[in-house]
């Protein structure tokens, strides 16, 4: 999609027709193939008058742009050449701007007893290869299925003293390079017999080598370098002259061909192997080399350390055995990885002071960008060098892609990735088959991207984040994740307003509104919770994290507090009485700490209940007046109330029992995890019989209906399976329920009697599913319904970068953005028997209970002839029997980028039906009166006029001959004007006026002052009082004589 400063160019408003006018200002009129060339005035003045739109100042600015040379002229070569370029640049950047799209994590068997130190692809075998700290090498096929282990034998030391603590493929020569730290690295073939034989041993290293890299010459593979960084700083290079023949030279043939051949270091170094030389730097001084890299495009080694003064260090390789000239990179707090792009010509580094910066290798003094965003250090980045994108991975377990060109965060994971503790981290970017590896210690986690389909309206530039909806304005409001906030219009899709950079370049996670809909909170990931007006003006900063970056997960904003959730055990409190500054720290919460983990969701229910949801799956009930817990949800029938005595004893009684909420395999969130919590309105009276009153949701797909007045489970089904992370919401009148998972798909539940009475067990039972449709193709990060225009409506947000309005329950409208907007006052709804009667094949598949169609929207093309139709969720009595509920689709289409196109799974369209009836009856399905039917009005004949209507002199003669006619009013003249202006004083006694007239002090009278507003009435019940009523223009006063 366009950005807005691309819009206001003439080339991008040009059609097809106005594209073929211009061709025809060039063409000969005679039609020979001669082109001709014009002039600036000469242009500007014929392509203003041939395409009719745009200004003669703007088509001046195109024919500049075209003629770079200053030539003075243009032809229809030039101006298509820049034309298409134009075109071939607006592609590539939206190629290099779309979001990956990750399948669920998946996390391949456990195959390793230690760390694991390396990930390589293997190449021509299509297969991967990982070893770990104890010398375990795992092979895997293509699809990650593993095939063998095997155990890596040095005899330099024993089995079990084995540590390896670095591997490299070497693939021009089907050698793999292992070092350990026993001081030696050993190259062991690939394609031998015998598997994993070691060939050469390169021992008595000055050091122990922990990093390890090796690069070859793509048109020249005889040439390679392997480079080794170590714990002492020191970087060594070992560049082959030919690879391909032999990489070291071996001894006398009276030596075993299948023996290993052991070469010390100080041989290298001497040059007693002509095939190879060495050459070396210290720079880093005593700190330890964490990556080494060679770069061949600059003939130069890229390492990187902890050390603020040498955190980067290029060591240029000018001449073959010579000395290397070294530059030196400094940065704040040092360094923990680095990657190269080659096209960009660009170093990538992971900094230990959370950020991530670019640097030019020709610019030592600063970064040529800064990528902020992380809130611990970061461990690992990689290059997606077809996409011209950055990953980075934190020490928090938080990934992001970057846009290298905008510098933008494109897209953030997080809570996927094993909770396991202080860890080594690995990551492994797969170019080809777009597959990221990630190791936590010995589990190695997968994360598939997504093939892209086509392009995707998108309606932020990166992930969206939050959406809500403001019913005084009648707008939509959207964040995303590079900490913009966007305005809609609901009716139509259009975007309003934008304010970018609100937390500066930190994510903004989660907002909210006040009660007057005038004010929005946003929280980002610096720990600060801004509260802003809809014109852009910060009035308040709120201090959530106490200075430190958390990452906020809601807020709710209250009559008198404010409650801030997501990285602690403790309510975050704001009160606002202390809002009288921009700046506002927390108050303490009376409640004191009752959490054993972190509290990601709440939920609050006038007048003062809250409950609260932590990552390890407790709900806790709170009094929000007192501030005091009350109770602890369970998924028993035992009732848990809290002692307030001790609040560590609580936390370490939870801790002792049996942990059901332990890290999920797979790299999945906990399943216990509370991720939603709602309360359902209306059932406060059914949580006093034993139904439910609360629903909450978590990390396994789970949803739960919870009783408060019990504190127990009365109800639970999954609702997404193998979806890991789900979300929910419910509408304002307790009916819908709406779960969305981590791959788009959305399901509406009718819950209406769901969990309503009580029950001797939990519920297990599925609620009836009245739709499921994909509307995203990426993780939904928030809901939302709302009521707009007496319809109910339900916006979803998700990562990749679209926001989606759709009917509740029913089809998907549209994705905000769209070129095409649509028009909700123009749009019916469909019933099920018309769709029928459009679709008689459908009409005869009746035989399942309830048949539900899942679909992929992807843009609506919201067209008044063809508008979104929705389906009709009513049971039609039909010769005494009640018909099942039959979801489907009543055309199959989706539009990309405003064209429609066909396609066996789309959005649900049908023409415009303002005006519905089954049998002469309309049919409401939504709210209180929906079992109602109005009926159409029979047609009313014309009525006869009574005769006095049409004869009234013959029945009111008399009545008109008594009446007297009012006389016309006197007419004004000179004479009965006002001479002078009216003085309201004269109308009151002289008495009266002195006593107001006198000093206070001096008064011998009491003023009262009664305010009246609706009349001029006033009951004074003193006894023996004299009223004197002073008749002012509104209000009135009364002065009374005591």
């Amino acid at each position: 999609m366009a950005t807005a400063k691309e819009a206001e160019l003439l080339e991008c408003r040009l059609s097809v027709e106005d594209l073929k006018k211009l061709q025809r200002l060039f063409l000969q009129t005679d039609g020979s193939s001669v082109a001709l060339s014009m002039r600036r005035a000469e242009f500007i003045e014929q392509a203003w008058a041939a395409v009719g739109h745009g200004s003669r100042e703007e088509y001046g600015d195109l024919f500049d742009s075209v003629d770079v040379s200053r030539e003075g002229w243009v032809d229809w070569e030039h101006l298509a050449s820049f034309l298409l370029l134009g075109l071939f640049e607006k592609e590539e950047h939206a190629r290099t701007a779309a979001v990956p799209r990750w399948r669920p994590a998946r996390t391949l068997p456990a195959t390793h007893g230690g760390p694991v130190q390396s990930v390589a692809h293997l190449g021509t075998s299509g297969r991967y290869l990982s070893a770990s700290k104890e010398g375990t090498l795992a092979v895997w096929s293509e699809d990650l299925t593993l095939l063998k282990t095997h155990r890596l034998a040095n005899d330099s030391v024993m089995p079990k003293d084995l540590w390896v603590t670095g591997m490299v493929l070497l693939a021009n020569v089907n050698k793999i390079a292992v070092s350990f730290t026993c001081k030696e690295v050993c190259f062991y073939d690939l394609l031998s017999k015998q598997e994993f034989s070691c060939q050469y041993k390169v021992h008595s290293l000055c050091n122990t080598p922990i990093s390890l890299h090796y690069w070859h010459h793509p048109q020249r593979p005889e040439q390679a370098v392997l480079s080794i960084g170590d714990v002492a700083g020191q970087v060594s290079g070992l560049c082959f002259r030919s690879a391909l023949i032999s990489l070291f030279e071996r001894p006398s043939m009276s030596v075993e061909h299948d023996s290993v051949v052991s070469i010390s270091w100080a041989e290298l170094q001497q040059g007693r192997h002509r095939c190879c030389y060495t050459v070396t730097h210290t720079a880093h001084g005593a700190h330890w080399v964490r990556t080494v890299r060679f770069l061949g495009p600059l003939e130069a080694f890229a390492s990187c350390s902890s050390a603020s003064q040498s955190s980067l260090v290029l060591a240029w390789k000018e001449v073959s055995t010579g000395p290397l000239r070294v530059t030196s990179f400094h940065t704040e707090k040092g360094l923990a990885d680095l990657d190269y792009h080659p096209g960009l010509n660009l170093i990538a580094t992971a900094g230990l002071n959370n950020q991530v910066c670019l640097w030019n290798p020709y610019v030592v003094s600063k970064p040529v960008g800064v990528l902020r965003g992380h809130v611990t250090s970061v461990v690992a980045v990689q290059f997606m060098l077809a996409k011209k994108q950055l990953i980075s991975f934190s020490k928090d377990k938080v990934l992001r892609v970057w846009d290298v060109a905008s510098q933008l965060c494109l897209q953030r994971l997080a809570g996927i990735f094993p909770k396991t503790p202080e860890c080594k981290m690995l990551v492994f970017f797969h170019e080809e088959r777009s597959r990221l590896l990630l190791s936590f210690n010995s589990v190695v986690l997968l994360l598939q991207a997504q093939e892209d389909t086509g392009r995707r309206v998108a309606s932020h530039d990166s992930s969206v984040t939050c959406v809500l909806y403001n019913s005084l304005f009648r707008q939509v409001i959207s964040s995303d994740s590079s900490s913009g906030v966007t305005c809609w219009l609901m009716d139509t899709g259009q975007k309003v307003k934008h304010f970018p950079r609100c937390h500066g370049d930190a994510e903004i996670t989660t907002m909210a509104l006040d009660e007057t809909q005038t004010r929005l909170f946003t929280a980002g990931t610096d720990g600060a919770v801004k509260v802003w007006d809809f014109n852009g003006h910060c009035h308040h900063r709120l201090n959530a994290g106490r200075g430190v970056a958390v990452e906020i997960s809601q807020i709710l904003v209250l009559r008198r507090t404010v409650l801030v959730f997501g990285w602690e055990r403790m309510v975050t409190v704001f009160r606002l009485n202390m809002f009288s500054k921009y700046f506002v720290e927390p108050s303490e919460w009376k409640g004191a700490v009752h959490h054993c983990n972190d509290i990601l969701c709440a939920a609050f229910r006038p007048p003062q209940t809250l409950v609260t949801g932590g990552s390890d799956g407790e709900i806790i009930a709170w009094n929000n007046s007192t501030e005091n817990a009350l109770r602890k949800l369970s998924l028993g029938k035992q009732q848990h109330l809290l002692k307030f005595s001790s609040d560590s004893a609580f936390c370490k009684t939870s801790a002792v029992q049996p942990s059901t909420n332990s890290s999920a395999p797979g790299g999945e969130e906990d399943p216990e995890s509370v991720t939603r919590l709602v309360f359902l309105e209306g059932r406060k009276g059914a949580a006093a019989s034993g139904g439910a009153d609360l629903v909450s949701c978590g990390g396994s797909g789970m949803v739960r209906f919870w009783n408060t007045a019990n504190s127990c489970v009365v109800g639970e089904f999954v609702a997404h399976k193998d979806s890991g992370s789900i979300i929910l919401t419910v509408d304002s009148r307790g009916r819908y329920l709406v779960t969305a998972d981590m791959d788009g798909w959305l399901k509406v539940w009718d819950i209406q009697e769901y969990c309503i009475h009580p029950a001797e067990s939990v519920t297990n039972q599925m609620p009836m599913l009245l739709s499921s449709l994909r509307a995203h193709i990426d993780c939904v990060t928030h809901l939302e319904t709302c009521v707009h225009g007496e319809q109910l409506f339900l916006l979803s947000a998700s990562a990749d970068s679209s926001l989606v309005i759709s009917y509740l329950p029913g089809p998907t409208i549209g994705i905000f953005g769209q070129e095409v907007h649509w028009r909700l006052g123009e749009v019916g709804r469909a019933t099920l028997k018309e769709e029928r009667e459009a679709n008689p094949e459908s009409s005869q598949e009746t035989t399942a209970p309830a048949v539900v169609r899942e679909t992929a929207p992807e843009q609506v093309h919201p067209d008044p002839d063809s508008a979104v139709a929705a389906v009709c969720s009513e049971a039609e009595e039909n010769d005494g029997q009640a018909d099942m509920l039959q979801l489907s689709i009543l055309d199959d289409r989706f539009a990309v980028q405003g064209r429609s196109f066909k396609k066996g799974h789309g959005i649900w369209q049908s023409d415009i039906r303002q005006h519905l009836y089954v049998n002469g009856a309309h049919s409401t399905d939504i709210g209180t009166f929906r079992e109602l039917r109005i009926e159409e009005l029979d047609p009313v004949d014309e009525l006869t006029k009574p005769d006095f209507v049409i004869n009234p002199h013959l029945y009111f003669e008399k009545m008109w001959e008594s009446f007297t006619p009012t006389p016309p009013p006197p007419a004004v003249t000179r004479e009965t004007c006002l001479k002078a202006a009216f003085d309201e004083r004269s109308l009151f006694p002289k008495d009266v006026l002195e006593q107001v007239d006198r000093p206070p002090g001096l008064r011998r009278y009491t003023q009262k002052v009664t305010v009246m507003r609706n009349d001029a009435r006033a009951i004074h019940r003193n006894v023996g009082c004299v009223c004197v009523c002073v008749f002012f223009s509104p209000p009135i006063f009364f002065f009374t004589q005591s």
